[in-house]
């Protein structure tokens, strides 16, 4: 063999090798969702190795409360992993604006999202993304069917509609109407303000015009919600006012309440806790025929460390998860957490496939201070849950919430000044 013939199969044979080398990539996978390891590892994982063999998947979660934390280390330091789980808003927007996370604006899976389902990893005037849109919590009402049924109840649609349901069911004295407490706060603003809002501010127009300084919290739509709000302390039944989050899951699971302000990510532990028929209602609009809105809020995406060296792989493996056989598998395997993706999904769960079905009837947003006006001091959303526990207990009037909270946005927020 000459001296030419040598060089051309030595190139070859390593030509060949860099070709093996390249289709037998692993990508480590960084998630604060270690309770989600077995579906990862049996469902997920084996799915998408079967499509693409070249690339092996490592799912490695952290502890949710140790995750931002040690996250930030590992980039720090370059010892991170391929996949970054993503955060909502601006732990991951910071991410990606110190170059930690690249840029997959033209990413074609992006394709598959809308602007709403986007938003929480796009920068302020959307014109990046840098993490793809993975899930999705929905809000609600969750009611115990066994009960509507025994008294003869419908499914409200209105909010007379809704407020007559409790009234009957507040009469008939078998059942508390409705399982909330206010010890905890959150609960009041999350599955009160945030749940029952969008029908009154029309979803995200309402809560652009408070980005862009065009409405304030005291403007009608921004407290009509708590005016709402302030009529459901009739319905919680007694000691609500110090009743904690798992004692109100408790008194629904158990039979004693009826409804429940409810996240979809409650479906999978009701679904175990409860031994009666479970149902779900969007919430009531304020006439029949009104257009419809919920709080289907972002809660998780997936971005590229921008120092992997596997950037194709990594880009290949971000566009499945905007395919119909990831947004199935997923939401099939964790009920209540739904994929964002426009990718057509069918739930083997009833009630997951209730709250999902709304999608189709009504206008998606997302928590309203959550993007943007909750970055100074006060907390805009923080505030919210004061307010609405307030307001629920009686001791702020409707008006008095929306005055506070118009008055700490405004004095740190430019554009409400």
């Amino acid at each position: 063999m000459t001296a030419r013939k040598t060089t051309f199969a030595a190139a070859a044979f390593l030509l060949s090798g860099t070709a093996l080398m390249a289709q037998d990539v692993t990508l480590t996978i960084e998630s604060w969702r270690n309770d989600d390891i077995s579906i990862w590892r049996n469902q997920i994982i084996p799915a998408f190795e079967a499509e693409y063999p070249g690339i092996k998947l490592d799912f490695q979660p952290t502890a949710p409360a140790q995750y931002n934390s040690a996250l930030n280390s590992k980039l720090d330091a370059g010892t991170a992993g391929d996949i970054v789980t993503c955060r909502a808003f601006d732990a991951s927007l910071a991410l990606f604006q110190n170059g930690q996370l690249a840029d997959l604006t033209e990413l074609d899976g992006m394709a598959n999202y809308s602007d709403v389902a986007k938003s929480a990893w796009s920068t302020d005037d959307g014109s990046q993304q840098f993490c793809v849109p993975m899930a999705s919590v929905i809000h609600g009402f969750i009611y115990n069917a066994d009960a509507f049924e025994e008294l003869g109840l419908e499914e409200p649609e209105t909010v007379d509609e809704f407020f007559a349901v409790l009234d009957a069911i507040a009469e008939d004295g078998s059942y508390i109407p409705m399982a909330m407490g206010v010890n905890d706060q959150w609960e009041a603003a999350t599955m009160g303000y945030a749940n029952i809002g969008p029908n009154y501010w029309n979803g995200e127009e309402g809560r652009n015009a408070l980005i862009a300084g065009e409405a304030k919290l005291t403007d009608a739509e921004f407290v009509a919600p708590f005016e709402q709000l302030a009529r459901w302390s009739d319905y919680l039944g007694r000691g609500f006012e110090s009743q904690s989050y798992p004692d109100s899951q408790n008194l629904f699971t158990l039979g004693r309440a009826a409804i429940f302000p409810a996240g979809s990510w409650e479906i999978a532990g009701f679904r175990t806790q409860a031994d009666f028929e479970m149902g779900a209602f969007p919430p009531p609009v304020q006439n029949a025929g009104d257009t419809c809105y919920i709080s289907d809020h972002t809660d998780m995406g997936m971005g590229l460390n921008a120092a992997s060296p596997h950037q194709e792989a990594g880009r290949t493996f971000l566009n499945w998860l905007g395919s119909s056989e990831f947004a199935n598998l997923f939401a099939n395997a964790v009920p209540g957490f739904f994929p964002l993706s426009n990718a057509d999904v069918s739930l083997d769960d009833p009630l997951a496939q209730e709250f999902i079905s709304w999608r189709g009837e009504c206008e998606s947003s997302i928590r309203p201070f959550h993007q943007i006006l909750s970055r100074g001091t006060p907390n805009l959303s923080n505030e919210s849950w004061g307010t609405s526990a307030n307001v629920i207990r009686g001791g702020q009037t409707p008006e008095e919430a929306g005055a506070q909270m118009q008055e700490g946005l405004a004095s740190w927020y430019e554009p409400q000044q």
